[in-house]
């Protein structure tokens, strides 16, 4: 029988020993929620609405106990797992509120006895391969409108947030949500090979841009519906005439908050030669005052990083950068004693030869780079192979929106970062993925639009 152990990044300590899923069990799975999912999507919508609802209100009620599995197994600070689990409870009421009109039978021509009408089918069966950097918001982002929309769901957790992902299943369980219809599977990438291997209607996978090809390649064949969330090196552009304090503040947690490890947070940030210095200076000042430490205390700011591989790719970054002429002003090491720690990192004289301003960090790590005018910090914006967020810091509204018009991003930020919103839609360009969550497209995308045809008489 395969096991999956479960270690704290931050102490490296052994925090548990599961049994694990393989071919045969995955198989097992996905087939008996084939098998659910008719009677899930004749349940009436009232009691698919009320199963979520006593789950939002569970996670409600348990926030202290799964914010502390989190960050054990994962090293996120806890009072941002805390945070993460409140935001998951307003991206439900969302999908609640915006589900029944997405999916509304909606008549969109009736003359001469002939109306034309558009319904909305589920799927059938969503293999779901999720994160473990946001686990309760990037798999809330596919589970919740899934299960609205009728469909039954087969969870994949990554491997560092496997306790968490059965957390999710027995609140979903104890909620009223059959067991078959909701499936949480345990191990690493073998199992979630082995899910691609299944009879799915659909794939929604976020992860790293390497992952999600080899996915795309696994599922071609096939022709069914992916989705993939990847990576990003998301910009920020700060003008000449902005605020280089209050800028710096906000970028600042934008690249550090949860230990640089998400998809959204800021990794290279462009500064006008007038306010560079200033810039620096108080950016500087603002990460010195992150706290650094157990990520079982509140005040903790800086986390551990949860896969101990990527301690190599941000020296590796450091390294390069500092050799090709970047000045390093804090951090760039590894931070002693056990578990996976590195300290926050601040380069200058940055440009785009260096790796560290072209290819994911994924940590506690940012380059900041002089700019001389708009349409250079424009330029290099968009020099990359990625698209997912990117921002503008300026008092002119209009400077902003005429500079984020021409960034290739699926979000925009105008002095702000490296924030969520579940009314709008979370996709990106090129190497960032295809396909989208959140907004009333998050949730019809877990839907087959059937067109009717209906002739009276």
């Amino acid at each position: 029988m395969p096991t999956l152990a479960i270690h704290n990044p931050a102490t490296g300590a052994l925090i548990a020993e599961l049994s694990a899923d393989d071919a045969a069990s995955v198989a097992a799975k996905t087939r008996a929620a084939r098998a659910a999912q008719p009677a899930w999507r004749a349940t009436p919508p009232s009691e698919r609405r009320a199963c979520i609802e006593r789950f939002a209100a569970s996670v409600g009620a348990e926030i202290e106990t799964l914010a502390a599995t989190l960050t054990s197994e994962m090293g996120k600070p806890v009072a941002q797992a805390r945070n993460e689990l409140k935001g998951l409870l307003g991206r439900i009421e969302f999908f609640l509120s915006a589900w029944p009109a997405c999916v509304a039978d909606e008549t969109v021509f009736d003359e001469g006895g002939m109306s034309e009408v558009i319904s909305h089918d589920p799927l059938g069966v969503v293999a779901n391969i999720s994160a473990w950097n946001y686990p309760y918001f990037v798999g809330g982002n596919v589970f919740v409108p899934a299960l609205l929309t009728g469909n039954a769901v087969v969870y994949k957790p990554s491997e560092h947030a496997t306790l968490t992902g059965q957390h999710i299943a027995r609140l979903l369980h104890a909620a009223g949500v059959p067991t078959d219809v909701f499936t949480c599977l345990v191990g690493a990438g073998a199992v979630g090979r082995a899910l691609l291997d299944q009879k799915v209607d659909g794939v929604f996978f976020t992860g790293s841009h390497a992952t999600g090809v080899a996915i795309a390649q696994a599922v071609a064949p096939r022709l069914v519906k992916l989705q993939l969330e990847l990576g990003g090196k998301d910009p920020s552009y700060v003008c000449d005439d902005a605020n280089p304090v209050t800028a710096a503040g906000s970028l600042a947690d934008g690249a550090m908050y949860n230990t640089g490890q998400s998809c959204c947070s800021v990794e290279r940030i462009y500064v006008h030669e007038a306010i560079h210095d200033a810039f620096v200076d108080a950016f500087l000042k603002e990460v010195a005052g992150f706290k650094v430490g157990d990520p079982m205390d509140g005040v903790t700011y800086i986390g551990a990083i949860t896969r101990a591989p990527q301690l190599e790719v941000l020296e590796a970054q450091v390294a390069d950068a500092v050799a090709r002429g970047a000045k390093l002003h804090c951090g760039g090491h590894r931070l002693p004693g056990p578990g996976n720690w590195f300290a926050p990192t601040v380069l200058t004289h940055v440009d785009h030869t260096m790796e560290l301003m072209r290819e994911e960090s994924f940590g506690p790590v940012i380059g900041i780079q002089k700019v001389s005018s708009d349409a250079q910090a424009l330029a290099l914006m968009n020099d990359t192979r990625y698209g997912l967020t990117a921002g503008v810091y300026t008092p002119d509204e209009a400077r902003a929106r005429t500079l984020l018009a021409q960034v290739n991003s699926g979000s925009v930020y105008w002095n702000c970062c490296d924030r969520v919103s579940p009314r709008l839609p979370w996709s990106g360009y090129g190497d960032s993925g295809v396909g989208l969550t959140l907004s009333t497209y998050g949730i019809q995308t877990f839907t087959r639009p059937k067109a009717w045809h209906l002739r009276r008489g």
